[in-house]
């Protein structure tokens, strides 16, 4: 039974954290508040990860140190610097294999087709943020300071997703949708359970460390096609979608940062978004969880 660290108790670090204590790993799981799910192989603890004296202890003898943790958009630029750094130094002074929970935002606008060889391109800050996090565990692995692993994702199902975001209430209430996205672009969707599923993989797997790898995704669909097979999943009426128009969008980010935020990756809902994970499934012998059980996952917001 191996020692895996987790930071980050949102729904990703809790999904890992269930899937390690069901194969009877010893998980500790580190957030602000000690949150994260209960049970008996499950260690909670608050503590303040950019602390990388204190993450450093809690990690001690781990085998993995997964980067679970997710700021708010809005603060990314403030949050993330100090925690990166905190968790290479950690990952260098325990030799636990830093596994980060990426994302896409690294590639940047243009890139319509994603794979395992897209660049990444990012300009604007924010999204540069994501890069340079792992371009920084990259050189610190290839220098064999560490050694690291990144996972990406495309936008999630289950949870902080577009069901959460204004779509499965109204779907499920038989009402009108009101959605911040173009309805009829081609779009990856991932599920949360195969994130999890290909951390938990990768940091254990040599093949896997000084490279990124895409989680097992299900083909594309657009925004109507996924409301629909969720209606269908759910018994629901046939749902009916608005396009929120992007100048009302524009002008709500004025009040709201969440809604702000959403200028800065609208490409990736006007443009096609599609990734091809068909490495890391073809390498790890993985497969995306059958949508429709996935979307029986979805309750609402």
């Amino acid at each position: 039974m191996a020692l895996h660290v987790i930071v980050g108790a949102g729904p990703v670090g809790s999904a890992t954290a269930e899937l390690l204590a069901g194969r009877d790993e010893q998980v500790r799981v580190i957030s602000r508040r000690g949150g994260g799910p209960e049970h008996p192989a499950i260690e909670r603890i608050a503590a303040d990860a950019t602390d990388a004296g204190t993450l450093t202890r809690h990690a001690d003898g781990a085998v993995a140190l997964y980067n679970c943790a997710n700021p708010r958009y809005h603060r990314w630029l403030t949050d993330w610097p100090p925690l990166a750094a905190a968790l290479l130094t950690t990952a260098e002074r325990t030799g636990a294999v830093l596994t980060i929970m990426g994302n896409l935002y690294g590639h940047g606008p243009g890139h319509e087709h994603i794979t395992a060889r897209t660049p990444l391109e990012a300009t604007h800050p924010k999204l540069r943020m994501r890069a340079r996090m792992w371009q920084d565990a990259l050189a610190a692995h290839e220098a064999g300071r560490i050694r690291t692993t990144e996972v990406r994702a495309s936008d999630y199902l289950e949870a902080n997703s577009i069901f959460s975001f204004g779509l499965a209430a109204p779907v499920l209430a038989g009402k009108r949708a009101y959605l911040p996205t173009a309805l009829d672009v081609p779009h990856s969707w991932t599920s949360i359970g195969d994130a999890a599923t290909t951390l938990v993989t990768v940091a254990t797997d040599e093949r896997a460390w000084g490279k990124a790898w895409l989680v097992p995704t299900n083909p594309p669909l657009t925004v109507r096609e996924l409301a629909h097979r969720f209606a269908v999943v759910a018994g629901a009426p046939e749902p009916r979608l608005t396009s929120v128009p992007y100048p009302l969008l524009w002008s709500a980010g004025l009040f709201s940062p969440t809604l702000r935020e959403l200028r800065t990756t609208r490409y990736q809902f006007v443009h096609p978004f599609v990734i091809d994970s068909s490495v890391t499934e073809r390498t790890f012998g993985l497969a995306p969880t059958d949508l429709d059980t996935v979307l029986k996952r979805v309750t609402g917001p």
